[in-house]
C-alpha cells in the first residue's frame, strides 16, 4: 500500500509519528508492504508553500491507497480570511478524495470508565458508531458568504436524495455487522433538508429488513447520549449534526485523544484522530497518541482489508490501558503510571509484539 502521511499542525506530528511507527511494526509482523510519503497540509503548508492544501499534496493524496492525517489548525492564522485558513485545506482534501461517510466509533473501555464524566452505571457497556455524512450540508452548500459591510452572514444547507441514500447504505451495512440497529438523526420538524433525509432513510431501510430503524431529533439524540448511551448501535446523521454529536460521544470516553475516525466511500480512505491540533500542548510530548494509533487500525481494516492486523492494534491499546498507563489527558493527580506521547507509542508496540508472540506459541491471549 502507498500511504500519504499529513502530520499537519500542533500535536499532529507527534501523534502521527507514533501511529506510523505502530503501523510499520504491525505491517512487518503481518507481512504487509507499506510505503509512506509525508506532505504538508494546514498551517504548516501555508508557511512552507503558501496554501493550506498545496497542489503537490493534493496530487500525492490522489495517487495513494490511503491518507493519514494528524491534525489541522493554528491560531497563527486567525487573522486570515476564512477561505485561506488551515481548516480550508482539510475541507478541500475531503472534497478531493470523495469520501462521503465518516465513521467514528465510541466505546466504553473498561480501564477508562472512571475517566468518563458519566457515572459508571450509565456509560458501562457503551459501544456505538457514528456515521456522519461528510460532503454535504452547511459546510459545502452554496450560496454562502457575508452581506454588505459584514452586517450579516449566510450559509446554505442542501442535501440531495442521492447523497442521503449512499451514506444511509453505509450505516445499514455497518449495523449488519454489529447489533443491527440504526438511529437516524435529523431535525425534520423544522428543516426541509431533514424531511428529505428522513423520507430517504426510511425508504432505504426497507432493503434491510434485518436492521431496526428509529428516528430521533438531534436535540433528543444529544440528550440521550449523556443519559442513556448504551441504547445506541449505529447513529446516522448529516454533516453538522454529526460533527457535534461525534465530539460529544468522544468526550464520554474520557478524552478526545482516545477516538479514531475513518472516511470511506471512495477508493482512497482518509484516517485521522478526532482531536484537534491542540497548539497549547504541541511539542511537549504529552499528547495522547491512542486516537491516532486507533486510526491506523481503521486504515488496516477498511483500506488494507486486514481485520487481524487492525484487531492486533486495538487489543494492544486495551491491554496497555488495562495495565494502568495513562497520558496527561487521562491521568489523575498522583497517577503512578503517567507516560509521555512517545512512551505510550512504545508501550503499544511492545504489547503488540508480546501478543503476537503468545499467539504463535499457541497460548491464550
Amino acid at each position: 500500500m502507498k500511504i500519504t502521511v499529513l502530520p499537519g499542525d500542533g500535536i499532529g506530528p507527534e501523534v502521527t509519528r507514533e501511529a506510523m511507527d505502530v503501523l510499520a511494526s504491525v505491517a512487518a509482523a503481518f507481512g504487509l508492504e507499506i510505503e509512506t510519503e509525508e506532505h504538508f497540509i494546514g498551517g504548516v503548508a501555508i508557511k512552507e508553500k503558501g496554501s493550506p492544501l498545496p497542489d503537490e499534496t493534493r496530487e500525492a493524496c490522489l495517487s495513494s491507497d490511503a491518507v493519514f492525517l494528524g491534525a489541522v489548525g493554528s491560531p497563527d492564522f486567525d487573522d486570515l480570511p476564512p477561505e485561506k485558513r488551515p481548516e480550508i485545506g482539510l475541507l478541500g482534501l475531503r472534497k478531493a478524495l470523495g469520501g462521503f461517510a465518516n465513521l467514528r466509533p465510541s466505546k466504553a473501555v473498561n480501564a477508562l470508565i472512571d475517566s468518563s464524566p458519566l457515572r459508571r452505571e450509565i456509560f458501562a457497556g457503551t459501544d456505538l458508531l457514528i456515521v456522519r455524512e461528510l460532503l454535504g450540508g452547511l459546510y459545502f452548500g452554496t450560496p454562502r458568504g457575508f452581506e454588505d459591510g459584514r452586517t450579516g452572514g449566510y450559509n446554505t444547507m442542501r442535501y440531495s436524495v442521492e447523497e442521503v441514500e449512499r451514506v444511509a447504505r453505509v450505516a445499514f451495512e455497518s449495523a449488519r455487522g454489529r447489533r443491527k440497529k440504526v438511529t437516524s438523526v435529523d431535525k425534520a420538524n423544522v428543516l426541509e433538508t431533514s424531511q428529505i433525509w428522513r423520507e430517504t432513510v426510511t425508504r432505504i431501510a426497507a432493503d434491510y429488513p434485518d436492521v431496526e430503524l428509529e428516528h430521533l431529533f438531534v436535540d433528543a439524540c444529544a440528550m440521550h447520549l449523556v443519559t442513556a448511551p448504551t441504547q445506541f448501535d449505529v447513529i446516522l446523521t448529516e454533516n453538522l449534526f454529526g460533527d457535534i454529536l461525534s465530539d460529544e460521544a468522544a468526550v464520554l470516553t474520557g478524552s478526545l485523544g482516545m477516538l479514531a475516525s475513518a472516511t470511506i466511500g471512495s477508493d482512497i480512505g482518509l484516517y485521522e484522530p478526532v482531536h484537534g491540533s491542540a497548539p497549547q500542548i504541541a511539542g511537549k510530548n504529552i499528547a495522547n497518541p491512542l486516537g491516532g494509533i486507533a486510526s491506523a487500525a481503521m486504515l488496516l481494516r477498511y483500506s488494507a482489508k486486514n481485520e487481524a492486523a487492525a484487531a492486533a492494534i486495538e487489543l494492544a491499546i486495551e491491554k496497555v490501558l488495562d495495565e494502568g498507563y495513562r497520558t496527561a489527558d487521562l491521568a489523575r493527580e498522583g497517577y503512578p503510571k503517567f507516560v509521555s506521547t512517545a512512551e505510550m507509542g512504545r508501550l503499544v508496540r511492545e504489547q503488540i509484539a508480546a501478543n503476537l508472540k503468545v499467539r504463535t506459541t499457541g497460548q491464550s491471549i
